[in-house]
């Protein structure tokens, strides 16, 4: 006799951050499970995080934004998708993820990863996806490697992380169809 099927989880809900999710992206770019895994120093604040929220919210028309996973209110995970900013580097993008230690391993990434990808190549006009990753995170780096990133380079003694520097690898993905125009528009009188 097989054992019962675990309950289903309720669906993840996707959205944009606010500065009201302030706290709660504190609380989990703090926990050590995640923290372990970012290029950012630790004890994140509230108010660090509102600055940012309020900054990404003031710049509505900008491709920069915070998604952020949730089931039934609770924080799951986030994904920064940062454009860069210079003339000649506008159609590429930076991105860092995170998932909660309780929620890895139920589809967060997968959810994140793929709303982000759709942005990026259907709204965004971005045409290449750039993030590191530490080298010794085997479940990131296949998470990244089903949406098309490859590995670009290993960066050695990239990052100190708990006292000891540590490689990333440099992985990037490029849009798999980039848009081209069309001249003169279909339907345009000849």
């Amino acid at each position: 006799m097989s054992p019962p099927a675990a309950p289903a989880l309720p669906p993840i809900t996707l959205r944009r951050a606010t500065p009201a999710d302030a706290a709660a992206v504190a609380r989990q770019m703090a926990d050590d499970a995640v923290f372990a895994n970012l290029m950012q120093l630790p004890w994140p604040t509230e108010a660090l995080w509102r600055q940012r929220l309020e900054k990404m919210a003031a710049a509505a028309e900008s491709a920069e934004l915070l998604l952020l996973a949730e089931r039934d209110g609770v924080l799951l995970g986030s994904l920064g998708l940062h454009p860069m900013d210079r003339v000649r580097r506008r159609h590429a993008a930076m991105l860092g993820i995170s998932v909660g230690a309780a929620h890895q391993g139920q589809g967060v990434g997968t959810a994140l990863m793929q709303a982000v990808c759709d942005y990026a190549d259907r709204w965004a006009h971005l045409l290449r996806l750039e993030l590191t990753v530490f080298a010794d995170n085997a479940r990131a780096i296949a998470l990244y490697r089903r949406f098309g990133f490859e590995q670009e380079g290993r960066h050695r003694a990239y990052a100190l992380r708990d006292g000891a520097y540590v490689d990333v690898l440099s992985m990037a993905r490029l849009h798999p169809h980039p848009p081209a125009a069309t001249w003169p528009h279909p339907g345009d009188a000849a």
